[in-house]
């Protein structure tokens, strides 16, 4: 099964993570892109699509997934199976921990997506989040603090791709 992960990132701390979550997969399996240097439309092309996106400031969307996000309405992305994966500061952005990743699951959720990935909340320190489930137990993709818990990326990105695998298996 093909994998598209598209990701925006300005500072490379989500390319970063993208290149972490491409080497958890089999060789030839993930095509990663940077949404800046990319056409979305090439996102109906693959069956799943892992999405990552940074919050900015006072949960502001990162700027290359701001450039393309009106043309994100029109993907026909009905059918296809899409995580999230978004990276924030819980401590020096609290009241908007991961607001981007809840903003890109609202403009994408309509499309009739099938979603997976959803991540537990446990072991974060922040006071809101636009990325919570209904139930505020899980965000609706994993969460990645590289500024505050560096140390713990490497082993929640091991632990949210198996995740992921597991779901897709389940799907197939």
């Amino acid at each position: 099964m093909r994998i598209g992960l598209f990701y925006g990132s300005s500072t490379c701390y989500t390319e970063i993570a993208a290149e972490k979550i491409q080497a958890e997969f089999a060789e030839q399996q993930l095509d990663m892109f940077n949404i800046k240097d990319c056409d979305v439309q090439q996102m109906t092309d693959y069956p799943v699509l892992i999405l990552g996106i940074s919050t900015w400031d006072y949960g502001e969307l990162q700027e290359d997934w701001e450039a393309v996000w009106d043309n994100l309405e029109g993907l026909d992305l009905q059918n296809k199976t899409i995580a999230l994966f978004g990276l924030g500061d819980q401590i020096g952005y609290s009241e908007w921990f991961l607001d981007a990743m809840g903003m890109l699951f609202e403009q994408l959720a309509p499309s009739g997506a099938n979603f997976i990935g959803f991540w537990p909340n446990q072991g974060y320190e922040f006071e809101a989040s636009k990325a919570l489930t209904e139930d505020s137990e899980y965000f609706f993709g994993l969460a990645l603090d590289d500024e505050n818990q560096y140390d713990l990326s490497d082993q929640r990105i091991a632990q949210w791709c198996a995740q992921l695998k597991q779901e897709l298996a389940a799907l197939a």
